[in-house]
């Protein structure tokens, strides 16, 4: 079976609804990155982990694959602005965002959907990124609805009423 042409394979999976993240970690000298990601996902419940995958060509892709953290935080319906902002390339991501010091000492946001610390446990390749497997340390759930990245863009997800029964419950 051939492959797949890149732009459809693209085109494919912009349809496949995703958490959006902004992904941050502080280097050995004191400076902050982050990165937006829509990568993201639960790995493991025994050890806890989880993994988000930044892109290989990303100015702070050394700092993540190097270093021994980083915070996940999954963001809110009203913050496509931030994940615009830590999208770019460049400038100061973390100025004039509401960024502060939160679980393991990295920068979260006050309103995000949920956060999750990690210790870095294990990089892989994953082609044209890298796939961080972070293992959890501490969490905090905001309570507010999630930002999703579908069809190329922002969005909260559609108001469908809640399934009786979890899958969780059915194991």
């Amino acid at each position: 079976m051939p492959t797949p042409d890149p732009a459809e394979f693209a085109r494919v999976m912009a349809q496949v609804p995703a958490p959006v993240t902004v992904v941050t970690t502080v280097d050995a000298t004191g400076r902050r990155w982050g990165f937006t990601a829509s990568s993201f996902t639960s790995l493991s419940l025994d050890p806890p982990l989880v993994l988000v995958c930044p892109a290989k060509t990303a100015s702070c892709h050394e700092a993540f694959v190097t270093g021994t953290r980083f915070l996940v935080n999954v963001l809110a319906a009203d913050q496509a602005d931030i994940a615009s902002h830590f999208a770019r390339s460049g400038a100061d991501k973390f100025a004039g965002t509401p960024m502060r010091p939160y679980e393991l000492g990295l920068p979260g946001l006050p309103d995000a959907t949920a956060r999750i610390a990690c210790t870095l446990y294990e990089v892989l390749d994953g082609g044209d990124h890298s796939i961080l497997v972070g293992r959890v340390e501490a969490v905090h759930a905001g309570g507010a609805d999630p930002l999703v990245y579908h069809d190329r863009q922002f969005t909260r997800p559609r108001g469908l009423p809640a399934l009786q029964t979890s899958l969780l419950d059915s194991t």
